[in-house]
């Protein structure tokens, strides 16, 4: 298998599911409400927070692969617009999905040898550490995701009587 179709292969998975770890961003967010997502549990980021996190650096890579110039900064990472309703939760959502397949398709098609170039500057490494960081990234935002989600969902839940 070429190195950008396994590439590809695990950017879907972490975006979409069939990683080894049988969690995957779609299927931890597809149940969450709007409610839920702008609901800040104790100190840590809200899901909507994270979420526009995770899109907003995918949707930087995207550009790059398509051409445009690199104009991501860490500083307006988190700076997502306010979601107060179903409809603006299924936007962030639906973009958030559709640029990762369209990140993914565009990695399945990169050439071997584009892999061990620069990404736009020798200071942000070449082409398989940013699609490997986006990855990483994901899986490590995934991660507080589920924890915020439980966190949630326990304080949701009525208190049982023994």
């Amino acid at each position: 298998m070429q190195l950008s179709t396994q590439l590809a292969k695990h950017l879907r998975e972490v975006f979409f599911g069939g990683n080894w770890t049988y969690s995957n961003l779609k299927q931890n967010l597809t149940d969450v409400t709007w409610q839920q997502a702008t609901n800040p549990v104790q100190s840590c980021n809200t899901i909507v927070a994270l979420t526009y996190h995770i899109s907003y650096f995918v949707s930087a890579v995207l550009d790059v692969f398509n051409g445009k110039p690199l104009a991501a900064h860490d500083k307006f990472s988190f700076d997502h617009p306010p979601v107060t309703s179903h409809n603006e939760w299924q936007a962030l959502l639906d973009k958030t999905f559709s640029e990762a397949e369209q990140l993914a398709a565009l990695v399945e098609q990169l050439p071997d040898n584009k892999w061990w170039e620069d990404f736009t500057d020798k200071k942000y490494g070449n082409y398989y550490r940013n699609i490997h960081g986006i990855i990483e990234h994901t899986h490590y935002h995934l991660g507080q995701i589920v924890v915020i989600k439980k966190m949630i969902l326990l304080k949701q839940l009525p208190l049982l009587s023994i």
